[in-house]
């Protein structure tokens, strides 16, 4: 049986007994570590990792989540090394944070990694900066889940004011300000009773006025680990009184209130979202959106219980008992079997540029061959699988650009046939051309987050090809 611990962390949060009481309810863990107000985060990270695990897995928890659905059945039926749980965040809507699921080998990898010496991202996260140091070398990745949890939805301003001055100095990436100001343009600021709003845009504010853009680390840490003070003197300037303790009563009239608010659980009755598209086409952005729209959808299973029922033709699949779709050319091929095994499914077809996309084949097939010694069972059943799908969709081992070119025609013309007289099942979307939850969302019938589109890689990679394409033609 699973053995599970839970470390709580928890700095006075105003939710901090009711997360513990529902953690315990939710998660049953057989051992519980709780570390109690440990600043700055760094040393809680420290400590956490000093803590002798008997366990196969830990679930680090954060006292400002409040988790309403059942965990315990999911990690006993996991295998991955580490899981991020998408929540429901007061401010930001549909994020991944607060609740980490994580493997025993991971947790004692990371135990092994000295904390870098004047490292910024190690002084604004951590936590992720040392399991994402521990996880490259072991060649692990992470995954994705959808859980009915709420985050930040009841905290102390002062822990609203820490937090979004941290948010702020965690937002001076392109990236990550982007994802920070879409946010923030949600906020509805001419609602004068939404104190916790006020006190959210007031902190960033602070942030951007007391550490400059070119700080270092050194500089960073000081500032955060002297947050509590700065929140005393910025809420005292803001004439804000705090707001009194909560408890489980209060929680429970919030959610009779608002039991019409949508609950991104894992749901068994949840229609199935497939994304069709082929590789490089959008396909990790599409499955990374498809998540913060709350469906928990699969990207290119390699596990050998995927491998062996498409292998030998049967497409009940067990992953989708756990899954709400999957992505990828894992679709391509079976997309007319999955229709009928799941009817009601919504079909989503990524497109591109189709010059680019075979550009980004070449790039992507270049060192990674379809047959090799596999070092492990895991290893040669990503090998069957690559070779499977690779004979299923493009009809060859290897990159061919005229093969390639002719499939690309073919599949998009198949699937815009097959779907001809049910426009409502399909989607079709250029994420790679900045496409996003404008039409992803009405079609899955949610509203748009306030979340930017989680472009990853093919956008990425076109940026640097047009980059690169301007460079050649300014010389």
């Amino acid at each position: 049986m699973t053995k599970i611990d839970l470390v709580f962390r928890r700095v006075d949060e105003r939710t901090a007994d009711i997360s513990l009481e529902l953690a315990k309810r939710h998660i049953r863990p057989d051992a519980i570590h709780i570390l109690n107000d440990v600043r700055p985060f760094t040393r809680c990270v420290e400590e956490m990792l000093k803590i002798e695990h008997d366990c196969d897995y830990v679930v680090y928890l954060d006292a400002d989540c409040l988790i309403l659905e059942d965990m315990r059945s999911f990690i006993e039926e996991c295998d991955a090394a580490y899981v991020d749980a998408y929540v429901s965040d007061r401010f930001r809507g549909r994020i991944h944070c607060g609740v980490h699921i994580t493997r025993i080998d991971l947790v004692r990898a990371m135990g092994r990694i000295k904390p870098p010496v004047d490292d910024l991202k190690y002084a604004l996260r951590p936590e992720s900066r040392l399991r994402n140091l521990a996880m490259k070398p072991l060649r692990l990745s992470k995954q994705f889940r959808n859980f009915d949890i709420l985050h930040d939805h009841f905290q102390y301003y002062r822990h609203v004011f820490q937090k979004y001055a941290l948010r702020e100095l965690r937002s001076r990436t392109e990236v990550q300000f982007r994802r920070l100001s879409s946010a923030m343009s949600g906020w509805n600021m001419d609602d004068g009773l939404d104190l916790d709003l006020k006190v959210a845009m007031a902190a960033v504010e602070y942030a951007r006025r007391h550490v400059a853009p070119e700080a270092g680390a050194a500089e960073v840490h000081a500032f955060i680990a002297a947050l509590p003070e700065h929140a005393d003197i910025a809420l005292t300037e803001l004439g804000i009184a705090e707001k009194p303790a909560m408890s489980m009563a209060d929680l429970e009239a919030w959610l009779e209130k608002n039991d019409r608010r949508e609950v991104y659980g894992s749901a068994s009755d949840r229609k199935k979202v497939f994304g069709l598209g082929l590789s490089r086409t959008g396909t990790r952005s599409l499955t990374s959106a498809l998540q913060m729209l709350g469906w928990d959808c699969s990207h290119y299973p390699i596990d050998e219980d995927t491998y062996t029922e498409l292998a030998n033709g049967q497409y009940d699949l067990t992953l989708l008992k756990y899954h709400d779709g999957l992505t990828d050319i894992t679709c391509a091929p079976y997309y007319q079997q999955f229709d009928k095994q799941y009817p009601g499914s919504k079909f989503i077809l990524t497109v591109r540029d189709k010059d680019r996309w075979l550009n980004s084949c070449r790039n992507h097939w270049f060192n990674r061959p379809a047959f090799g010694d596999a070092e492990d069972p895991d290893q040669e059943v990503h090998f069957l699988m690559r070779q499977l799908l690779r004979a299923a969709v493009y009809g060859c081992y290897t990159y061919v650009p005229e093969r390639f070119s002719w499939v690309y025609d073919r599949h998009v013309a198949e699937v815009k046939a097959y779907f001809k007289d049910r426009p409502d099942d399909l989607l079709i979307i250029d994420v790679c051309a900045g496409e996003g939850f404008e039409k992803l969302a009405p079609f899955l019938d949610v509203p748009v987050p306030a979340e930017p589109f989680p472009h990853k890689g093919a956008l990425l990679t076109q940026r640097v090809e047009e980059a690169r394409a301007g460079s050649v033609a300014a010389e």
